[in-house]
């Protein structure tokens, strides 16, 4: 199998990040596995999609260390490649990177992997899917009675009535954002700070203003979904329960949080039960679900992070499962040309 994962840049990649132990997994099966990074694609005259794409120089590796070692240093293969031969291409980047400095690329893999759809490269998750979840605005396309109350503005009069509203607490945050990136909780005594804390979110474009959750101080359950239902391995479920730190508000593991084994509670199985039929109809192959108490708090539908953390948890791998579904995919697309992405995408 031909996989290529797109990301940000291979400078960023971590050991601890779920497309590399994606990688390490692929390339132990015996796979090639390609990284591109944003903004290298090219659509030639050949109406082929090309990139220059890295891969490890490597046959096999025992470790994600030694593999993203290789993959940065000079001994890293870099070719130029036609997106449309590849079998998998699974987009794993975070558009909030990039929407500051470079705000054309979160949107420009997107048409370039529809593209390689003519082919029938199986593109996961699907892109058109991905567009209209590309913000925090796809939480409100789901049952109201999981979604906390939301404001979306850039006006701070809307905000502040929001606030009243909300008895003088709230979350604010970016629309778009990712790892607790300018992330506040406003609280009445924090209304000397009030207008710095606005204008911090504005920054970043939209804000989204949100009922506070009192069971979100505990911290908050990453649920992980593969093709609509929960991931799951020898009977273990894919979750953790990610806890503050240090009294910070955000359970984000990039952002200081820790990870313990998840308590699935009915209520949150209800709730990936809720979501299901949209993420399938949406071709939604891997999605991360953050619940706290009875309220769904965000869908990451990019590239959500933590599947190492809950294999660690569960003393599975997780991406052995992964891997199981994207082979069975692509045997399912050799046998049968018909299907749409978006049905291979969560079969």
């Amino acid at each position: 199998m031909e996989l290529a994962f797109v990301i940000n840049s291979v400078a960023q990649e971590l050991t601890g990040y779920t497309t590399t132990h994606l990688a390490l997994a692929a390339i132990k099966r015996g796979h090639r596995v390609w990284y591109i990074e944003l903004g290298s694609f090219t659509l030639d005259r050949d109406e082929m999609v090309h990139t220059v794409a890295t891969r490890p120089p490597r046959a096999n590796y025992r470790s994600a260390k030694t593999l993203l070692e290789d993959l940065k240093s000079p001994k890293a293969i870099r070719e130029r490649i036609t997106i449309d031969t590849l079998d998998v291409l699974m987009l794993r980047y975070d558009p909030a990177q990039e929407i500051a400095a470079h705000p054309w690329v979160s949107a420009a893999p997107l048409f370039f992997a529809r593209l390689a759809l003519r082919h029938k490269v199986i593109v996961l998750n699907d892109p058109k899917g991905l567009r209209q979840a590309a913000n925090k605005l796809y939480l409100e396309l789901f049952p109201r009675w999981l979604r906390p109350r939301a404001l979306v503005t850039r006006d701070h009069k809307d905000i502040l009535s929001f606030l009243e509203q909300e008895g003088g607490t709230m979350v604010i945050k970016p629309l778009m954002g990712s790892g607790g990136h300018n992330v506040f909780l406003v609280r009445p005594e924090d209304a000397p700070n009030l207008h710095q804390i606005i204008d911090a979110v504005l920054s970043d474009g939209y804000a989204l203003a949100q009922e506070y959750l009192p069971d979100a101080q505990r911290g908050d359950i990453r649920l992980f979904l593969m093709n609509g239902q929960l991931l799951e391995q020898d009977g273990k479920v894919a979750a953790l329960y990610r806890h503050q730190s240090g009294g910070d508000m955000r359970a984000n593991l990039t952002a200081g949080g820790f990870a313990s084994k998840a308590h699935l509670e009915d209520i949150v199985l209800d709730m990936a039960n809720a979501v299901r039929s949209r993420l399938v109809k949406d071709g939604m192959f891997l999605v991360g679900l953050d619940i706290a108490g009875s309220k769904l708090m965000e869908i990451n539908v990019f590239s959500p992070g933590g599947l190492v953390g809950a294999s660690k948890l569960m003393k599975v791998n997780f991406m052995e499962t992964v891997l199981d579904a994207l082979e069975y995919k692509v045997s399912l697309a050799q046998r049968d040309h018909n299907l749409a992405n978006w049905e291979l995408a969560t079969l």
